[in-house]
């Protein structure tokens, strides 16, 4: 019934819609009247041998009509390949492009009947309210409504120019409370957790905080003060010298990085696919 409505809608006209769906004209009258008596609403004004949508009708078909196309794009995902389809995968943007993108064309040529998209997201959210199939996060797996994959664990480190330090290298921990400190705006607690982990003081208020982990980065590079950053994301800037580390004291954090994956999704093929493939990357 409600394939009958949608395509007369959309049609205007009960004979197109026939046409469309391979019934006879007569039959998606029937099942446009059948549906319209389940509702106790008209949903069409019958004029001669033309149709128009009702103001109640208008909005039933907007309502139901992405419903009905999500259903027609996962059906037809279905019969075309059972172990492929389409895969929306949420990332963390520095992480997406520094360590999965270079990565990425080995699980492409791996899986060729899987079309991935990706948006970025930088804290968690309800999958219930977004077209996503999983998430790869950074923190604790406390997600409400998925289960979690760990991947792997990440080491922090000061770091800062060389120019910074280059009269005053720092020796100590404590030494460090003398530069300014440039912070992450999604990881507020970074400095003040290294400080205590080393049963240092932290000075207060200075330095700047970042929306983006690249403009941290550049911040640290540019000379503009000391940051906590992720070793295996700041490879190349070390590997340059444009980032030193000031001491190797890397954070201690109960956090990592783990594959969330709607309760519901944990059996869908792209997805058992890509678990596969980040487990062997990561080394797990």
């Amino acid at each position: 019934m409600l394939m009958a409505f949608e395509a007369a809608a959309r049609c205007g006209s009960f004979t197109l819609a026939a046409q469309e769906l391979s019934l006879t004209q007569g039959a998606i009258s029937r099942q446009v009247s059948a549906l319209e008596s389940q509702l106790n609403v008209v949903l069409f004004h019958r004029v001669k041998k033309s149709i128009q949508l009702t103001e109640a009708g208008k909005v039933y078909s907007q309502e139901i009509g992405a419903a009905l196309k999500s259903i027609r794009n996962a059906s037809l995902n279905a019969m075309r390949n059972q172990q492929g389809g389409i895969l929306n995968l949420a990332i963390l943007p520095t992480f997406g492009m520094r360590w999965l993108m270079p990565r990425f064309p080995d699980f492409l040529k791996r899986n060729p009947q899987i079309t991935v998209n990706f948006t970025s997201k930088l804290s968690p959210f309800d999958f219930n309210n977004e077209n996503l199939h999983a998430a790869i996060h950074f923190g604790l797996p406390d997600w409400a409504g998925a289960e979690s994959t760990f991947l792997m664990k990440e080491e922090a480190i000061p770091v800062s120019a060389p120019s910074l330090v280059a009269k005053y290298p720092p020796k100590k921990p404590q030494d460090i409370t003398l530069l300014p400190l440039l912070s992450l705006e999604t990881r507020p607690q970074a400095w003040t957790k290294w400080f205590e982990q080393h049963d240092v003081e932290p000075s207060a208020g200075r330095g700047m905080i970042f929306e983006q982990f690249a403009l941290v980065t550049q911040a640290a590079i540019a000379g503009l003060g000391a940051a906590i950053l992720p070793r295996f994301l700041i490879r190349t800037e070390l590997e340059r010298g444009e980032l030193v580390p000031l001491l190797d004291l890397p954070i201690s954090s109960p956090e990592g990085y783990y594959l969330m994956t709607p309760t519901h999704r944990m059996s869908y093929a792209p997805i058992i696919a890509l678990r596969k493939w980040l487990l062997e990357q990561t080394g797990q």
